[in-house]
Order: structure tokens, then sequence, then C-alpha cells
């Protein structure tokens, strides 16, 4: 069963488009169906892997300009070739996770066939989202080096600054903690799917 990400753009009838740049960053990313702008400011992708889906819950959630739904569960089929043209539970799910997601702190929902593991899921993403929205332009910097397999010498040489000062924006940007949160909202996704 698959996960069908619903997002909608905050500000969207005020802010310039954002979905074409977003579509763009996600073409990569491996899918079940590709992300498409379903209206307006809003896209929608399917996705089969919850590891995936929260790199790209985070990626979106960063810039904090995301309504973010996430909705667990079966879709119909055969899978028809667009996105747009998807139905069945996931997809009514996603669609309701992002109106809920639209009063929501940190703008992330999830809803699942398993109602408890996506609740629990979907406390872990929005503490990660926080996580992420909060960094530092300096921690972001330290982080990206790190992710990017360079030792903390490595980065520190590269940045300019003492091994001692990535670490110090390492733990501002509360690294360890989203490396440590990362897998268990992914387990949790999993089982939101009953």
């Amino acid at each position: 069963m698959p996960f069908v990400l619903t997002v909608d753009q905050r500000g969207g009838r005020v802010d310039p488009d954002r979905v074409a740049g977003a579509l763009g960053v996600l073409a990569d990313v491996p899918t079940v169906l590709r992300f498409e702008r379903t209206a307006g400011g809003e896209f929608q992708g399917v996705l089969d892997d919850p590891a995936v889906v929260v790199s790209v819950v985070l990626d979106l959630a960063r810039s904090g300009s995301w309504s973010i739904g996430v909705g667990a569960g079966p879709v119909q089929t055969p899978l028809p070739g667009s996105t747009r043209a998807g139905a069945g539970p996931a997809f009514v799910a996603a669609r309701a996770a992002v109106e809920a997601a639209r009063r929501r702190p940190a703008r992330v929902a999830v809803r699942g066939t398993a109602s408890t593991a996506a609740g629990d899921a979907q406390a872990v993403l929005t503490a990660l989202a926080v996580v992420v929205q909060r960094r530092s332009a300096q921690a972001w910097e330290a982080i990206a080096l790190v992710a990017g397999g360079r030792t903390q010498v490595g980065a520190a040489a590269e940045l300019g600054i003492t091994r001692q000062a990535v670490g110090q924006r390492l733990a501002a940007g509360s690294w360890e903690v989203e490396r440590d949160l990362r897998p268990t909202a992914a387990r949790l996704l999993a089982r939101s799917l009953g």
C-alpha cells in the first residue's frame, strides 16, 4: 500500500507560485506516481517508501511554505498514468491530512488506515518539521557537509572554522535528534498503513 502526499502552498493567492520549482526539485524522487500539480497551488504524488516520504516532508517543511498532508492506505488499482486520476482511501486520507495540516503549527498532518500509528507518525514528523524550520543557515551549512559524508574536521576545514564550531552548529541544529527520529518516523508511517 502506498502513501499519497497532498501539498498546498501557503499564501498561494498572494505569494508567487512555488509549485513549479517544487516539482522540479521533486522530479528525481522515486515515486509510484510522479508529483503533479492538481490545482492552483497544490500538488500530489504517490510514494511507496516511508523513508522517502519522511525526506520529502522534511525537505518541504524546511521552507515553511507548504501545508503537507500524508495519506496512508490502499489506492484503486490498476494505477492510472497520472496522479490526478488516482483514487482510493489513501487519496481521501491525504486530502483530510492536508486540510488538517493547514491548521497545525508545523503544517504537517498524517491520516492513515491505522489511526493511532498515523497520529504517532504525525507527532514525530511535526517535531522534525519544527527542528528543520528553526535551523540557522550556519547549522544547515555544517549539516549539509556532514550529511554528505565529510567528517567534522573536513567540514571545519571547508567552512574555515574549528571542529568544535562545527560540533556546536550540529548541536544547535539538532542534527543527531533528526538522525535518530527519521527512522522512527518511517516505521510509524509504515504502521499507519494498518
